[in-house]
């Protein structure tokens, strides 16, 4: 059997080509862009231990496993992120949320290398290791409440060379009595019994849903965060498509000003945020 003949088959089995070239790829230990080298090989064989391994991976991918997991690692902001079952496989969405970050660090009053940044719920640590690589000199902490996940954002981070704080908790409990000049967060905000919910059962539930209508976990971080935030600090937040006004309103309620949404590629609200007052 020739490269050629592997993608076939599998086109012949429904699997649209882009999806079938990245597990071929896998299988022959090359790397996922490496597509032009497909091409160019076209007529190689394609041996039985590669084979075999082709095999293994389809089915995984067939039974809903992400691919950043068949991968191993996930690309964000350019950074190559190690992922497995241990946190959820990092989204271009969150690109957003990451890309306003990097905007409210360079309007503070104040350089770089004197402000502070948390990021809460890290996971693989995306979040917080994609700011500290594009501000060095930001003093950034990451917390999560599972170990595991920790534990993948401390190899994350120590692989990259870039400097962050872990620290283990729920959201601000991880972080008694310290204030930051940022805190942004991607937490679950899933509704519990969301008829999406089975296509994302290999990754951690935990980190997926958030109470009856999602909101539980952002209602929390939205109560604790103005003890947490230095006068003129930012919350910044990721949520569900259709929850950018119940958030909005949540930190308004809790007294944030300059409240707004930005729209993810697709044009969708995905993050929310505001700003807690200077003086009160």
């Amino acid at each position: 059997m020739t490269l050629t003949d592997a993608l076939h088959s599998l086109a012949q089995a429904g699997m649209p080509r882009l999806e079938a070239q990245n597990l071929l790829l896998m299988a022959l230990g090359r790397d996922p862009h490496d597509r032009a080298w497909l091409l160019a090989h076209d007529t190689d064989a394609l041996d039985e231990s590669a084979n075999a391994r082709l095999q293994t991976l389809v089915q995984r991918h067939r039974d809903g496993e992400p691919m950043g997991y068949l991968r191993g690692e996930q690309e964000f902001f350019g950074l190559p992120l190690r992922v497995d079952a241990r946190v959820l496989v990092p989204r271009p969405d969150t690109e957003t949320l990451v890309q306003w970050s990097l905007e409210v660090l360079d309007a503070l009053p104040l350089p770089i290398n004197n402000a502070s940044a948390i990021d809460l719920g890290t996971g693989s640590g995306a979040i917080a290791l994609a700011l500290a690589s594009q501000r060095p000199g930001l003093a950034i902490t990451a917390t999560d409440a599972s170990e595991a996940a920790l534990a993948v954002a401390r190899q994350n981070a120590e692989r990259l060379g870039l400097a962050v704080q872990l620290a283990a908790g729920h959201w601000f409990a991880a972080v008694p009595g310290q204030r930051f000049h940022l805190a942004v967060s991607n937490p679950p905000y899933i509704a519990e019994g969301d008829p999406h919910l089975p296509a994302l059962r290999h990754e951690p539930i935990s980190a997926l849903t958030a109470g009856p209508d999602g909101l539980d976990d952002i209602r929390t971080l939205v109560a604790q965060a103005p003890a947490h935030l230095h006068p003129g600090g930012w919350l910044l937040l990721e949520h569900g498509h259709d929850q950018a006004p119940a958030v909005q309103a949540l930190l308004r309620q809790a007294g944030f000003v300059d409240v707004s949404s930005r729209t993810d590629l697709a044009g969708i609200a995905r993050c929310t945020g505001g700003r807690w007052p200077a003086a009160r």
